[in-house]
């Protein structure tokens, strides 16, 4: 890959990153006081997971301003990974809680539109990033926009959590939107922790195979 197509894709990944991050910032302020106001476990874990999303992208972002962003993979994969575990952790005891203690759901008008709104945008963002992730060779851009399809994940669950609430009363419905999502979160967590030694692997090949090319020219200049 010429360095000229490699500038073009970091340029398109902090474009992207930026992007989620704002969306993400009034995602969260949005879900946080909706599910406050309505007391939904599942709102609030929603824009929790919106911070943390933003807290993934925001760590990409640092690592593609770096001379060498390969080199930083490893510690990117791993805050990602902590954020994940975090998310699910989180999710799993206010389920929980929510569950035991019966917590009632009031009705929450602009908690469904706020889901309804991500579950159309955020698919976008993750297809584009990791587009642009695989074709670079870069772990971390791949693991981020994994995270922003597990954001998409949540916001349908937790708007059929709402909107079951809303038509049928099942305040149940609600906490289990939270549960679904932790498995998914942990899952994901388990597979940026691992990938390290993976994106250390892809950016040697990269950077091998530039250096193969490099010298293959040099040879054939010295013919």
């Amino acid at each position: 890959m010429n360095l000229e197509r490699v500038a073009t894709l970091h340029r398109r990944i902090r474009w992207i990153v930026a992007a989620t991050i704002g969306y993400n910032v009034v995602e969260a302020i949005v879900a946080i006081t909706a599910g406050t106001i309505a007391s939904s476990g599942a709102l609030i874990a929603f824009g929790l997971d919106s911070t943390i999303e933003v807290l993934s992208a925001a760590a990409v972002a640092w690592q593609f301003t770096r001379r060498d962003p390969h080199r930083w993979e490893r510690p990117t994969l791993r805050v990602i990974a902590v954020a994940f575990f975090a998310l699910a952790a989180y999710v799993i005891t206010t389920s929980a809680v929510s569950l035991l203690a019966r917590v009632e759901v009031e009705h929450s008008p602009l908690g469904i539109a706020i889901t309804a709104l991500s579950v159309i945008i955020m698919p976008f963002l993750s297809y584009a990033e990791r587009r642009a992730g695989r074709e670079l060779g870069s772990a971390t851009a791949v693991a981020d926009s994994k995270q922003t399809l597990i954001c998409t994940y949540l916001s349908a669950a937790v708007l059929i959590g709402l909107v079951l609430n809303s038509l049928f009363g099942w305040w149940w419905a609600d906490a289990l939107a939270g549960l679904v999502i932790a498995v998914f979160a942990i899952r994901e967590g388990i597979e940026a922790w691992r990938g390290d030694a993976c994106a250390t692997s892809v950016g040697m090949l990269i950077e091998d195979g530039d250096a193969h090319e490099h010298d293959h020219d040099h040879d054939h200049d010295h013919d």
